[in-house]
């Protein structure tokens, strides 16, 4: 992988992490002041210079259509039945925890610092140019909480989808990359706050940083590159011991989770894709596979790992259920312990206790 960069905006590279051990904590960049929520801003007509990798020309079209690599065989398919998918309510949370709930692809319920925050929401059954879902969609629009911030990592229909985000009130705090405010703008939102890389606004107590990710945007013939791409830290900034959520939105595997986990070090649970790579000299450069997947969060310095981007859509021609099988042998080749793999099953919730409170006891189910 290439690793082109903004001068402006990026630090010297570091090298990728060797082995299983976790990297030693860093000390902590100093975090940069806190954008006004709903600010307008003018930015450049491009963000091409960000690539870390070149997109793929009319060659690599060519010869993805003469494979027919779009999808997976017979074979590959015959995995649909077993797809885990286990709906369950919402935990009711207490100060102190953080919960997350997978929706399904890139979408999760993120409750931290008293907000309920939705990442990358899409609760389409079909999104342009793909079948319809594999699975549906974890938890139910009506179960939601009230809805206090949404996060968007980039512009992909299948991580920004339009059907979905008109069931929002057009007050929600929306948190996007640089360049896409106007498109929510647009559409009446009135508080979308758009910021670079390692920019961060706050809510309520939550700090939402943007973060750099090895992908790219476009939405239409027209506009590629025109916004940033990226992933959110979100970061109970009340807790007397802070709790750190990273979503990684959709990325490649390169040297930006080693310089996001030394400005952040500490990250209790990172949200990273584990789908979509197949073939790999079509993907490898924008989507992470499982072992790549295992290697961020090492890289990362987190302590706890859920994999996402797999079981709703299909985007590539792994076999369906090969992205949770081969995320289980690189965590167990690595060493790490078990639990703190969150492989949930599609409507799953998982839970972080508060770190100075007692040992979290049975579930607790919001009613």
């Amino acid at each position: 992988m290439s690793d082109r960069t903004d001068a402006a905006h990026a630090p010297a590279p570091a090298a990728p992490s060797a082995g299983p051990a976790r990297p030693a904590a860093a000390r902590a960049a100093r975090p940069s002041a806190p954008r006004p929520i709903g600010e307008h801003r003018r930015w450049p007509r491009s963000f091409a210079d960000r690539l870390t990798a070149p997109l793929p020309g009319v060659r690599a079209f060519a010869r993805l259509a003469r494979e027919g690599a779009f999808r997976p065989g017979p074979e590959g398919l015959r995995g649909i039945p077993d797809l885990p998918y286990e709906p369950g309510p919402l935990p009711r949370t207490v100060p102190g925890e953080v919960s997350v709930t997978w929706a399904g692809h890139a979408s999760w319920v993120v409750r931290t610092g008293g907000l309920t925050v939705l990442t990358d929401p899409v609760w389409s059954r079909r999104i342009l140019g793909t079948p319809a879902r594999l699975t549906p969609v974890g938890v139910r629009w009506e179960d939601l909480p009230p809805v206090d911030a949404v996060v968007i990592s980039h512009n992909h229909y299948d991580h920004l989808d339009a059907p979905t985000l008109r069931r929002l009130p057009r007050d929600t705090a929306l948190f996007v990359p640089a360049g896409l405010a106007g498109w929510f703008r647009r559409r009446g939102f009135t508080r979308v706050t758009d910021l670079d890389w390692w920019e961060a606004a706050e809510l309520d107590g939550v700090r939402f940083e943007f973060v750099p990710a090895h992908h790219w945007s476009k939405r239409s013939l027209t506009d590629t590159c025109r916004s940033l791409w990226g992933g959110w830290l979100l970061t109970d900034t009340l807790s007397p011991v802070p709790r750190k959520v990273y979503f990684a939105g959709d990325t490649g595997y390169g040297r930006w989770f080693r310089e996001i986990g030394r400005r952040h070090p500490g990250i209790d649970l990172a949200l990273l894709p584990v789908g979509a790579y197949a073939p790999r000299w079509w993907l490898g450069d924008v989507h992470a596979d499982p072992e790549e997947a295992v290697q961020a969060c090492l890289d990362l310095g987190a302590r706890r790992m859920a994999p996402m981007h797999w079981a709703a859509f299909v985007l590539s021609a792994e076999p369906v259920m090969e992205p949770l099988h081969r995320t289980w042998a690189a965590w167990s080749d690595a060493g790490l312990p078990r639990e703190d793999l969150w492989d949930l099953p599609v409507g799953a919730s998982r839970t972080l206790p508060d770190p100075d409170g007692p040992p979290p006891g049975a579930a607790r189910a919001e009613h």
